[in-house]
């Protein structure tokens, strides 16, 4: 697993070299979210209040809630409106309550269509003011009505005994009948307000006489999630998937990155690094397969884990890397001798690096007509899932090149079990990394356009 750490430049790096896979899962999780959008049709939501007058506690209006979407409301709803294939359990789904500011209920219906959707929240609505003065009249206590209707009666008696003290009275031919006249209607008037008062003050009464606040108004849009919201929410998915597919499989990733780890698991030591220069997909030798063609087409064929190619400088400083390679490598060995130059199969860099120091050998001149010829070159393909190397005859000794990040420790370790079982020795490695292409320079064009792959064993440039 990668100890790297995961930031913004990793990101912005995926979303630079993977933009055209990105772009392409996009575009399917917006035909996912379209798809889907056709399979659940529109829905269209709008909302009916109810008020209830009197004090409320909130416990008591949440219970108001509960019953206005009950399945008895909402299944006489149902019978009334006579749906073809809608049950009172499917319209009991569709259907939401929730206690607003003011002891206010809001009754909310969802349909298919505006005019349906008006049409439930309304009905839901009357059933559920009539349900609930229906429970409101029948829990009553049958003793406090009876004492109230007692209280009514007694009041109706004093008043019309009221009426014949105050005809008794006299019509007013003396001050002392009008002040009793006066006296008697002043206790009626306030016996009369106390049995008002007595009325409005009844809880049953008020919690009873719920009112529906006007007709729900015709929605004019869809619900949410609109198809617009699916289309949108499907390629946003979709693309963070992605990019946290390529973050996941990149911590945790085994690929050799660095110099000691390379070296360490070929067992051997490293000769040096040399530059390749990119060239064009077309150029490319693999990008004839079906699957190279479907990786260009997907745009997955460039490696976003890889830092970003530096430029690199003229072909003669290039040069000069592949010559110390082929130096260091002539100090290494008492004599001169065949070598193969390894290469694991599908690293295009390392098979363009050894091409090049293959010609570098070759092409190289000795120091002096006494010093050492550069060792014969030979480039030889080896597959990583099962490695194998021609046996010691001509050539005794093998160059590894690979570029970083390509193989994981296993398979290199895979490789250098299959030369110790040719009983070839690991003389070095050499790294390829790829570079930006500068501008030609005006300088001597290179040795040798075309490198060879194979070099004979006086072509060093050297005498015999």
């Amino acid at each position: 697993m990668s100890d790297d750490t995961i930031r913004l430049a990793m990101i912005g790096r995926i979303i630079r070299r993977r933009r055209r896979f990105l772009i392409i899962l996009a575009l399917v999780g917006a035909l996912l979210g379209y798809g889907a959008s056709v399979l659940f049709p529109p829905r269209y939501t709008t909302s009916a209040s109810v008020l209830l007058p009197g004090a409320w506690e909130e416990r008591e209006l949440l219970t108001q809630s509960e019953i206005a979407t009950s399945s008895v409301v909402v299944g006489r709803a149902a019978a009334t409106l006579g749906w073809s294939g809608v049950s009172g359990s499917e319209l009991r789904g569709r259907v939401s309550a929730t206690a607003a500011d003011g002891n206010i209920i809001k009754i909310s219906g969802t349909a298919e269509t505006p005019q349906r959707a008006q049409r439930l929240a309304d009905q839901v609505a009357q059933q559920f003011v009539a349900f609930a003065g229906r429970i409101a009249g029948g829990t009553a206590d049958p003793d406090a009505a009876a004492e109230t209707e007692t209280l009514q009666q007694t009041v109706a008696q004093t008043s019309r005994r009221i009426t014949e003290l105050a005809d008794a009275a006299g019509q007013g031919q003396s001050v002392e009948s009008v002040q009793t006249r006066t006296e008697l209607a002043k206790l009626r008037t306030t016996l009369q307000e106390a049995i008002t008062k007595l009325k409005q003050a009844d809880p049953a009464a008020n919690k009873a006489n719920m009112v529906v606040m006007g007709p729900a108004a015709r929605p004019t849009g869809e619900a949410p999630p609109t198809r617009t919201q699916l289309v949108a929410a499907g390629a946003l998915l979709f693309f963070l998937l992605a990019v946290v597919g390529h973050l996941t499989a990149a911590r945790m990733s085994r690929l050799l990155r660095t110099e000691p780890e390379i070296a360490a698991a070929l067992g051997s030591v490293l000769l040096g690094s040399v530059d390749v220069p990119g060239e064009g997909r077309a150029h490319r030798p693999e990008a004839r397969s079906t699957r190279a063609r479907l990786g260009r087409l997907l745009g997955v064929d460039v490696r976003w884990d890889v830092p970003t190619p530096r430029t690199s400088g003229d072909e003669a400083g290039r040069q000069v890397r592949y010559r110390r390679v082929c130096a260091r490598l002539r100090d290494r060995l008492p004599a001169p001798r065949r070598l193969l130059v390894v290469v694991p199969d599908g690293d295009a860099i390392a098979r363009r690096a050894a091409e090049q120091l293959v010609a570098e050998a070759g092409s190289a001149p000795s120091a002096s007509p006494s010093s050492r010829r550069c060792p014969t070159l030979r480039v030889v393909g080896v597959s990583v899932s099962r490695p194998l190397v021609p046996d010691s005859g001509d050539e005794s000794g093998v160059v590894v090149v690979l570029s970083p990040g390509s193989r994981t420790a296993g398979e290199l370790a895979g490789i250098a079990e299959a030369c110790a079982d040719a009983e070839h020795e690991v003389v070095g490695i050499v790294l390829a990394g790829p570079v930006r292409r500068p501008t030609r320079s005006a300088g001597r064009p290179r040795d040798g356009a075309t490198p060879a792959l194979a070099v004979g064993e006086y072509a060093t440039g050297g005498s015999r």
